[in-house]
């Protein structure tokens, strides 16, 4: 057997930290041995996927013998047409997670610094670490908004991103148009602006934008978009990258030839035609989070209003003792500890039974605790 320590990972992943995602269902099903489960903790879509993705899916299982179309060349024609850009502007990827990884893998050496507002999605850290780059966080402000001057202030000669999720995944804060605007007018014009709009579909405020006018314009951005969520299709795991040609060809080179495979690029086809799904989605989300507004209000919980799927709720010194007590009564959140938030859960819109059902349970752990 093999003892000696010589084989050694590269130095970079002493940074890295593995993704922690929110337990599965199947896993609390099995420890708490119970059946039903409801999930709150990773800003899935509760009404299910597109029907029409699950249809277009059903009838391409025969064909999944040979290999996916590796340039996904009608999934890229549908978007252009959907989004009014060039199909040479899209880049499909195996989820917006992997689309980072391919940008950190194009542009960072060893050395780079990147930029990321904080608290907001650790696969940027990821990406920057992965190459050897520097993560420089700059803190949201005390509303959890974006400081914008903050953010240019902390640029240097190493700067070479700069990610901007928004709305904001633990937040759900946005960066509005105008301030975007001076952003990307601030900016060296060799620092890259990676715009996430995963949550963009759910977002309402007149000021928002999902940055693809700022690709139109011909600014150095690169505007990330998802499946997963308003479109339902998480478990088949696409997305993409919207941005100028010659940011897209670079980011070509390092893709691997097959990334997206069949069933997720025919899924994702037709769940862009299914406006009845998008707006039942957009619809059930907003009277939902209406209504968990009140219901933490009634509860004295402090929350961040949100333009996205999921609010991040304060609960106090005893948020993981909370986490934990709903988690064995089986309801799964997420605990803002990984943010730096330890007083802080983040709560996904569910349907109004789970809503009403999370409301419950948490009203009589906050009463039991007292």
């Amino acid at each position: 057997m093999y003892t000696d320590k010589k084989i050694q990972p590269r130095k970079a992943l002493q940074h890295i930290q593995p993704y922690q995602p929110g337990k599965p269902i199947w896993e609390v099903q099995k420890e708490l041995g119970i059946d039903r489960v409801i999930k709150l903790a990773s800003n899935e879509n509760p009404l299910g996927p597109s029907p029409k993705a699950v249809e277009a899916i059903s009838a391409s299982l025969l064909g999944i013998n040979r290999y996916p179309d590796a340039n996904a060349t009608n999934l890229k024609k549908v978007i252009a047409s959907h989004l009014q850009v060039q199909m040479q502007q899209i880049i499909p990827t195996n989820g917006a997670d992997e689309l980072i990884t391919l940008i950190s893998e194009t542009f960072l050496e060893e050395g780079d610094e990147v930029i990321v507002p904080s608290p907001s999605f650790s696969e940027y850290d990821f990406g920057a670490h992965l190459m050897g780059a520097k993560v420089v966080h700059v803190p949201l402000g005390i509303h959890f908004e974006y400081d914008v001057e903050a953010i240019v202030s902390a640029v240097t000669e190493r700067t070479k991103i700069i990610y901007i999720c928004s709305p904001n995944n633990p937040t759900g804060t946005y960066l509005p148009k105008e301030q975007l605007q001076q952003l990307l007018d601030s900016l060296p014009e060799k620092v890259l602006v990676i715009f996430d709009g995963a949550y963009s579909h759910y977002a309402e405020a007149e000021s928002y934008t999902n940055g693809l006018e700022f690709v139109t314009l011909g600014y150095p951005i690169i505007v990330l978009q998802t499946f997963s969520k308003i479109y339902g299709l998480a478990g088949i795991r696409i997305g993409f990258g919207v941005a100028l040609e010659e940011i897209v060809q670079s980011i070509l080179k390092v893709k691997e030839p097959f990334n997206v495979n069949m069933l997720a690029q025919e899924g994702a086809v037709a769940a862009l035609a299914d406006r009845e799904h998008i707006q039942k989605s957009q619809e059930i989300n907003k009277l939902g989070r209406e209504w968990l507004y009140r219901a933490f209000s009634n509860l004295g919980l402090h929350y961040i209003e949100s333009m996205s799927n999921f609010i991040l709720v304060k609960i106090g010194m005893n948020a993981k003792d909370v986490y934990e007590k709903l988690l064995a009564k089986g309801v799964i959140l997420r605990y803002g500890g990984a943010w730096g938030l330890p007083d802080y859960v983040r709560i996904s819109v569910g349907t109004p039974e789970e809503n009403a059902i999370l409301i419950g349970l948490i009203s009589s752990t906050l009463q039991n605790e007292d």
